[in-house]
């Protein structure tokens, strides 16, 4: 069996739809047949393809892919965070129900993760709790809100309703820093994307947020934890030499990694063995990222044809971790 926890849709949104949220930024699509763009504003932003928004094409493609079920979640383009909450609430309701609409074709194979206005905590959640009501499997958030990490209070706030109702949660980058100097090659998203979910994980780790986060919070970190999993040992270091780092952080940091899950989204085979050794097979779920480009063009393939992963460890990343996580 094989699970994808990571993938994206977005909806036919119109031009009019977007322009409720904001008429220069919010997100929109313009097709032409099985093509199309994400727009944002009257700006081309992404050209994509009917994999998106199509969901007899999706379950085909799942087909191709040998997948069971595919987990779809939105397009970070369509958060919304900073747009005042009275647009930014109605707007996470539209797409969630979108996304419904979309798995509803094929409610077996296609599972969708909810979208939440983060930049105002009550309505994140109360917006949480009715799209899971609704047939959610939990929630997607990106690992900031402006300037604000996920050790803010709000946030954390945000992360303890989700333990007390057993709302799995996704963490993807997006807004990914930089002082222009990525300019181009996709840098951003190859070099700042991969630290924007590292900090998202010591933002927990070292302000002490876990220990005020319940143990059976569900969280999972997207493309593989980022830069943790390689430079753990780094923060380890540096919590046993450097006080600063201590004083909110009471235990080795590397004792976290039991606190959370990461996908398998990395496309290398060594990087994949290091990821299952310092997560445990145990906290690693098959995740693709697609259907985009940077995402995995063979799903499962890099699990599946390891060469040195054990049979159990396979089985447990390519479904029954998933299994576990969202009471699939």
């Amino acid at each position: 069996m094989k699970i994808d926890i990571h993938s994206h849709f977005m909806p036919p949104i119109s031009q009019a739809e977007a322009a409720r949220l904001d008429p220069a930024r919010a997100p929109w699509l313009k097709t032409e047949g099985r093509g199309g763009q994400i727009m944002v504003g009257d700006r081309p932003f992404r050209p994509v393809n009917d994999l998106l928004w199509d969901p007899e094409r999706r379950v085909g493609y799942l087909d191709e892919q040998g997948l069971d079920v595919q987990i779809m979640c939105a397009t970070p383009v369509m958060f919304g965070y900073d747009q005042p909450v009275a647009r930014a609430l109605p707007w996470a309701q539209l797409m969630n129900d979108k996304a419904l609409e979309m798995a509803a074709f094929a409610p077996d194979r296609l599972k969708v993760l909810a979208q939440v206005p983060l930049q105002d905590i009550d309505a994140a959640c109360r917006e949480a709790s009715r799209a899971v009501a609704a047939g959610h499997l939990g929630v997607q958030i990106g690992n900031h809100v402006g300037p604000k990490d996920l050790d803010e209070e709000g946030l954390v706030t945000f992360l303890q309703h989700c333990a007390a109702e057993g709302i799995p949660l996704l963490v993807h980058p997006w807004d990914m820093m930089t002082d222009g100097r990525m300019k181009r090659w996709m840098l951003p998203w190859l070099v700042a994307m991969p630290a924007e979910t590292q900090l998202g994980i010591l933002s927990l780790i070292l302000s002490g947020a876990f220990e005020r986060i319940p143990e059976s919070l569900k969280l999972c970190f997207a493309h593989g934890g980022g830069g943790f999993p390689y430079l753990l040992g780094r923060v380890d270091n540096a919590w046993r030499h450097r006080d600063i780092v201590r004083q909110d952080c009471p235990k080795l940091p590397s004792s976290y990694v039991k606190r959370f899950y990461v996908d398998s989204a990395v496309f290398d085979d060594g990087a994949l063995r290091l990821l299952v050794d310092v997560m445990g097979g145990d906290r690693v779920m098959l995740g693709s990222d697609a259907p985009f480009p940077l995402g995995e063009q063979s799903i499962g393939a890099g699990v599946g044809e390891h060469p040195t992963l054990s049979a159990a460890d396979k089985s447990r990343i390519l479904a029954g971790n998933a299994r576990e996580f969202f009471g699939i």
